[in-house]
């Protein structure tokens, strides 16, 4: 079931992609140059990474009785912290590559933090 699922994601993600790089070859150039159409051109690789980030939390493996010095909580405040941090530096910024970097350092970091002083 795991297999099948990865590739039906993979294909979605695919079929996605071309549409949106496919549409504006399609669309007339009138309505490209729309002020609403900018600004979601300039939303949409943030709310696809936090898309991504978010369907990647690892909840599934924390029970009820998750204490404070489990490693699997500890991942997911990491990710959760770091998808915070991802969305404010992107808001400052606007630069999508920064954010991921700041996001892979600050999971990174978070998580050791965690592990260190709460594990």
């Amino acid at each position: 079931m795991t297999s099948s699922y990865l590739i039906f994601a993979t294909l979605a993600m695919a079929a996605v992609t071309f549409i949106t790089r496919a549409l504006p070859a399609l669309i007339p150039r009138k309505l490209l140059d729309t002020p609403w159409l900018h600004r979601l051109n300039e939303s949409l690789p943030l709310s696809v990474m936090v898309l991504l980030i978010l369907t990647s939390l690892s909840y599934q493996d924390i029970s009820t009785t998750v204490a404070l010095n489990d490693t699997e909580l500890h991942l997911l405040m990491a990710q959760i912290g770091a998808l915070i941090l991802v969305l404010f530096i992107y808001h400052i910024s606007r630069q999508l590559l920064v954010s991921m970097v700041v996001g892979i350092a600050a999971i990174n970091g978070l998580f050791w933090l965690f592990s260190s002083f709460l594990g």
